[in-house]
């Protein structure tokens, strides 16, 4: 396939990450020729979503360190003309370290299961033509599918979006079934709706997940979008928006006195607060509506500019519940901030409010990793070529210069380049110059109930849970529900992420251990990453 690739490009684009997705789609629409390849198999790079089986097999590619793909030393000397020198690329990402699997649910499958799976193997009755569609669809007649006719490589989304829907919307045979009938269903356990109980909820094993994991889409990076920040208005004046949909945040939680509470953000849900007294959401409104336009009133901040966050927010009289609210979830920084960048960060949240919902997040449909897949789309659209497990081994540099005239492919050709982007870890360690990094401890669980359940299902939230004790990070906490369409039913998806002080286990597991109890139906997937790009 290399060797049907052109010999010049305007750019050069190495790895599918979102930075390098958008600088491709951006060249690519202003009518440059844009190459765009990656040595793994798939889109989006570090930000890529997988499915359950996917993110086990990846994980099982980091920890192999590439030694499988170590390719011996070449020399590019009759691929070099006079004046050029060759910089060789790293041949494996080495900024996601230090995976582990922990698994709490039972590894058997449930009676049901197994009876399930037994009733596979069962050989059906033989009957007559034109009988075989009426009793598949009786409703005392389901028909089992077999695990070895599980859906292709990019249906198994679409299949759980109809499985979804076949569950929520009974169909005829199912509503016209007879009192016996559906007596006798409750008798032997089985669920009458779609949305049972929360004394109807069945225990997950782990052979059920796993059964069941193209139904989920697991991010390697946590994030939620501003819905009035510069990525969605980008998305928006592109019209890559077009490529994706999105769900609200629909509640905002803090971790406070041993337990969960909302914090209101908008006038409504000050006022409709039961959390704070009459006085206390007075004192929040006058504070938010200064902080909308604070800059209009330096004399209330001026003093404290050199001084934190937190000092200020004593001197407002402010109550402790609301200083609360104020920091760890409106503002969302570290007390030690300074006074400014406290009062922008809460600027940044209230301007996002109500554009969309009475929060002032989104998140895509499917995870995160579609918005670098939108962008790449968007390339493609205008021109854009795409070669996923294909890769540049080597950059031609002018020695004079230092620029990139050139590059060298796995298959040894010379593509010519005026412009060359790659992502940091192509870049050897000796070779990088201020490239600044911090390390992120992340955890990613699969739960069987909400942190904190409410009468409204399918709650996507956003949790905050300050530093538990003195020297740790407060930890942010993303739970999304089976509607994200990044979990199946039944199940929820969630994210935690911190600055690293340890091991992701040791950063977080204080955490884990408060909020989460050791049941049947938690399992855990740990995993601490340092990369370019993680805030």
């Amino acid at each position: 396939m290399a060797a049907d690739l052109p010999g010049e490009f305007d750019v050069v684009v190495l790895g599918t990450g979102l930075t390098e997705s958008v600088i491709a789609a951006a060249c690519s629409r202003v009518g440059q020729r844009v190459l765009h390849v990656d040595r793994r198999s798939y889109y989006a790079g570090n930000w890529a979503s997988f499915t359950f089986n996917g993110l086990l097999s990846w994980m099982e590619e980091c920890k192999q360190g590439g030694q499988s793909s170590a390719e011996e030393a070449t020399d590019w000397g009759d691929k070099l003309e006079e004046g050029e020198e060759a910089l060789v690329l790293s041949v494996m990402d080495t900024s996601i370290t230090n995976l582990e699997v922990f698994c709490y649910a039972s590894e058997e499958p449930e009676e049901e299961e197994k009876e399930a799976d037994a009733s596979r193997h069962t050989p059906a009755p033989v009957q007559a033509e034109g009988e075989q569609d009426a009793q598949s669809d009786s409703p005392t007649c389901p028909q089992e599918v077999p695990e070895g006719d599980a859906p292709q490589e990019g249906q198994g989304q679409i299949d759980g979006l109809l499985q979804d829907g076949a569950e929520e919307a009974p169909g005829k045979d199912e509503e016209a079934a007879s009192p016996e009938t559906s007596q006798a269903r409750e008798v032997q356990g089985e669920e009458p709706s779609a949305n049972p109980s929360p004394t109807e909820v069945k225990k997950i094993s782990y052979a059920k997940i796993v059964k069941e994991g193209r139904r989920f889409n697991i991010d390697l990076v946590s994030k939620l979008l501003y819905s009035r920040g510069l990525l969605v208005d980008l998305l928006i004046k592109s019209n890559v928006s077009r490529y994706a949909e999105f769900k609200n945040v629909s509640r905002i939680l803090t971790y406070r006195d041993g337990k969960l509470e909302q914090v209101p953000c908008s006038r409504a849900d000050v006022f409709g607060s039961k959390q704070l007294t009459m006085v206390e959401k007075r004192m929040l409104m006058k504070f938010l509506t200064f902080c909308l336009d604070y800059e209009e009133h330096p004399e209330e901040y001026l003093d404290f500019t050199e001084r934190s966050f937190w000092d200020f927010l004593q001197t407002k009289k402010l109550t402790d519940n609301i200083q609360h609210f104020l920091l760890h979830s409106i503002a969302m920084v570290p007390p030690e901030t300074r006074t400014g960048e406290g009062l922008r960060s809460t600027q940044y949240f209230l301007r996002s409010l109500g554009r969309y919902s009475n929060t002032p997040f989104l998140f895509p449909i499917y995870g995160l990793g579609e918005i670098p897949q939108c962008f790449c789309r968007m390339c493609a659209v205008f021109g854009g070529t795409y070669c996923l497990r294909h890769s540049v081994r080597c950059l031609v540099l002018d020695k004079e210069s230092g620029r990139c005239k050139a590059v060298i492919d796995t298959c040894g050709q010379r593509i010519s380049c005026s412009h060359f982007v790659l992502e940091k870890g192509y870049v050897p360690e000796e070779r990088r110059k201020g490239a600044a990094c911090r390390q992120i401890s992340r955890g990613v669980l699969i739960t069987d109930r909400s942190l904190l359940p409410s009468e409204t299902e399918q709650q996507l939230s956003l949790i905050t849970v300050p530093p538990l004790e003195p020297g740790a990070a407060a930890v942010r906490i993303t739970e999304l529900c089976s509607s994200t369409m990044t979990c199946m039913p039944g199940t929820y998806l969630v994210h935690l992420t911190c600055l690293a002080s340890g091991s992701a286990h040791a950063d977080l597991a204080p955490v884990v251990s408060r909020l989460f109890t050791e049941t049947p139906g938690d399992t855990g997937v740990f995993d601490q990453a340092a990369q370019m790009g993680h805030k």
